[in-house]
């Protein structure tokens, strides 16, 4: 099941399968974007943390026992895919990523904006070891985040590397202690949501825009972006709240 809570603008959704290593159904798959979907919608929403439940696990990906429901492979290839969901989610998504993060699930990680690791934390993409590869994103994710050589060689073996390795990769941005993995994500997620919201959100624009538009044309759509901004009333309150030497109080408008 998928776990859904917003608390103090900071929504957390936590695939909760643990004893099947949070490994995702289609219908869990449907709740995670409809949780993502919620987010997407609510003004009470300013980040997201997404995880999993219990010690072992993020998330092991597809149940791969439920792969066979699917018809055809067409079927398959059109399933409601929950990277997808992430990646369109407007807000700036922390993936707080407790252990496994395999196939699916290391794709769900790299779908988020920010990855942090506790230190028991493993990734892979073993997909080559049952006769397939990724299709939510993993071979994009991994090269833009480690670089082709390191990307081959986890979508070439499958093997499992751990959070160290993944830290000096550059696929999680801080590895932490088990125990405070979930506080240090709570602490971004509340450094982030006392941020301008529309700020933060084109930021999140920004920054895909660099990886997908030729340069010229990302500083442009930069520039566009912080005119959006500039007009905004949070930015006037910024400016305001600066000029007084008081902390800014941010309403998304």
């Amino acid at each position: 099941m998928i776990d859904f809570a917003i608390a103090d603008f900071v929504a957390t959704i936590r695939i909760n399968r643990p004893e099947k290593l949070n490994a995702m159904t289609p219908e869990m798959a449907a709740a995670l974007v409809a949780a993502v979907t919620e987010c997407n919608a609510s003004d009470t929403v300013r980040c997201v943390i997404v995880t999993g439940a219990g010690e072992k696990a993020f998330c092991a990906g597809s149940d791969i026992a439920t792969l066979d429901v699917y018809a055809t492979a067409w079927d398959f290839r059109n399933r409601a895919d929950y990277c997808d969901a992430l990646r369109a989610c407007r807000k700036p998504v922390i993936a707080a990523v407790n252990g496994y993060a395999l196939g699916g699930g290391l794709e769900t990680a790299m779908a988020c904006d920010i990855r942090i690791a506790s230190s028991s934390a493993r990734f892979a993409a073993p997909e080559i070891k049952l006769g397939w590869i990724g299709g939510g994103g993993m071979a994009t994710g991994l090269a833009h985040a480690i670089g082709a050589s390191n990307a081959a060689m986890m979508l070439m073996t499958g093997d499992m590397i751990d959070a160290e390795r993944a830290l000096a990769w550059g696929l999680v941005s801080e590895v932490v202690a088990p125990e405070a993995l979930m506080p240090r994500a709570e602490e971004i997620a509340r450094t982030i949501a006392s941020r301008a919201p529309i700020a933060a959100e084109t930021a999140k624009l920004d920054l895909h825009a660099a990886f997908t538009m030729p340069l010229d044309k990302a500083i442009a759509y930069e520039r566009d972006l912080q005119a959006i901004c500039f007009a905004t009333e949070d930015a006037r309150e910024g400016r305001a709240a600066f000029a007084d030497k008081r902390q800014p109080v941010f309403k998304r408008r």
